[in-house]
């Protein structure tokens, strides 16, 4: 089977305010994750000095923050967010929002 995408995020059932993850593809240079999260809930923001993220927004609507900056994204979306940039997403709304995070290359 190629396609992972519906198996890997099928246990994914976040509560409210709860974040969960699931690997989707692992390499030695590239990383990605999908993200659930339950209505209320927060991924904090963050950076990556060495390595480029880009969110896919799949399932939902999710309020994205890039620096001071912050926008609702209705799937499908893609945000990209450049090196050492902080990054975060929340989740406004009252459905379980999900989107996937590339990150490339993986931090050494």
């Amino acid at each position: 089977m190629l396609d992972s995408y519906a198996e890997s995020i099928a246990d994914l059932e976040p509560a409210d305010g709860e974040v969960e993850t699931a690997e989707l593809a692992v390499s030695d240079d590239v990383l990605v994750k999908a993200f659930a999260l339950g209505p209320g809930a927060e991924l904090e923001a963050h950076d990556h000095p060495d390595s480029t993220n880009v969110f896919h927004v799949l399932e939902g609507t999710v309020t994205v923050v890039q620096g001071d900056e912050s926008e609702a994204i209705e799937a499908p979306g893609v945000v990209h967010h450049e090196r050492g940039v902080d990054h975060g997403a929340r989740n406004e709304t009252d459905e379980t929002v999900i989107f996937t995070a590339s990150l490339c290359p993986l931090p050494s």
